[in-house]
């Protein structure tokens, strides 16, 4: 065993890519919110909406993207965003489907404001998304979390019928550091570094 160091502006976590071949067996269970599709979404309002979901969980890669590679990406008639809306029409999740490559879907992005997990709303979440992946023609549907993610992710996956098939390193600058993200985000990952 041998460790490398990393430098205090980085961080270092363990991606895991996971993978379904054939649709699941499984029911959607109820729940009193619903997914509504976003026709043409606008960067900004993209960019507010992934913050919200996924700054506890330090997503970033969308937030430093220049509009236009960002809009060439969501405003793509092969990928779908849906806002989750709780009872009050509040958007309090995402779930982003992407069939650019033939005969597959990706799960880029899914999840609920992090206040609100642990209770059951990302089960039901999670078997929506991979009950719209399937489509006619589809014959994978991948994903992959990262050490970063909820500490539940990954066998949140596994649970909805993916299996796991590798694993990466992935070594980046802390979104913190670079004013991607705020600095109080993610306080269970520790900010060591200073600011550029």
């Amino acid at each position: 065993m041998s460790y490398d160091e990393v430098s205090d502006r980085d961080l270092v976590a363990v991606v895991t890519f996971l993978e379904m071949h054939a649709r699941p067996q499984v029911e959607v269970p109820p729940s009193p919110w619903k997914l509504r599709r976003i026709e043409d979404p606008e960067p900004g309002a993209y960019r507010e909406l992934f913050a919200s979901i996924g700054s506890r969980w330090l997503w970033f890669s969308r937030l430093v993207m220049a509009d236009g590679d960002l809009s060439a990406i969501i405003q793509d008639p092969k990928v779908e965003l849906f806002s989750v809306e709780d009872e009050a029409g509040r958007a309090v999740g995402m779930l982003e489907l992407d069939y650019r490559q033939p005969g597959e879907c990706e799960l880029s992005f899914v999840g609920v404001l992090p206040e609100l997990s642990g209770q059951g709303h990302g089960r039901w979440l999670l078997a929506e998304a991979v009950d719209r992946a399937w489509r006619d023609g589809v014959r994978r549907v991948h994903v992959h979390t990262c050490t970063l993610d909820h500490p539940a992710a990954l066998s949140a996956y596994r649970r909805a019928g993916f299996t796991p098939y590798k694993r990466a390193i992935e070594r980046f600058p802390d979104p913190r550091l670079i004013g991607a993200l705020p600095r109080d985000c993610a306080p269970q990952i520790p900010l060591l570094g200073t600011l550029a």
